[in-house]
């Protein structure tokens, strides 16, 4: 049986009671948090990743494309869209000495392409035919230079003539 040490003891006539032990004092907020990252990089989460991928990717790679997983050493890393997951592919043995580099025990790389939400609300095919430059209610209607028909605005503004002449000039 064990014995409680002396500061938790205490003595009445002919009785010994016992007490909760002093609790310890509080730690300031800023050393639990950095307990919290060493814990992180210790254990090889996810956490750690997402807060060291700005600087391992790069400011031109680390916007489009994110940590999605980590399983027993494989890294899944989304893309937006298929060139980003190209350069990804491209960039994999550079990436993974990065990852090293920084300390995380990645054996892997996945690359795989990943839409996400604000991604697909920004580039919805409403949000898209809002910007066409076919929209005559939108730029107004104009007329041609190159053939004088009428046609949106914003097709001789963004191509310089409507869109059949535009699309003849691709032909030839």
């Amino acid at each position: 049986m064990a014995v409680a040490p002396d500061s938790q003891r205490r003595r009445l006539r002919g009785l010994e009671l016992l007490q909760a032990p002093q609790p310890t004092p509080a730690a300031p907020l800023q050393d639990c948090l950095e307990d919290l990252k060493r814990d992180w990089h210790r254990e090889g989460s996810l956490a750690a990743l997402w807060q060291d991928w700005p600087r391992i990717a790069g400011a031109h790679l680390a916007p489009h494309c994110q940590p999605l997983s980590l399983q027993r050493g494989i890294l899944t890393i989304g893309a937006s869209h298929p060139q980003w997951r190209q350069a990804l592919q491209y960039s994999r043995s550079q990436l993974l000495a990065s990852l090293r580099a920084a300390g995380h025990t990645i054996q892997d790389l996945r690359i795989q392409q990943h839409h996400p939400a604000k991604t697909r609300d920004r580039d919805s095919e409403a949000s898209i035919w809002a910007r066409h430059p076919s929209r005559a209610d939108v730029h107004g209607m104009g007329s041609c230079p190159r053939c004088g028909r009428p046609a949106p605005k914003g097709e001789i503004s963004l191509w310089g003539c409507c869109g059949f002449c535009h699309r003849e000039r691709l032909t030839l």
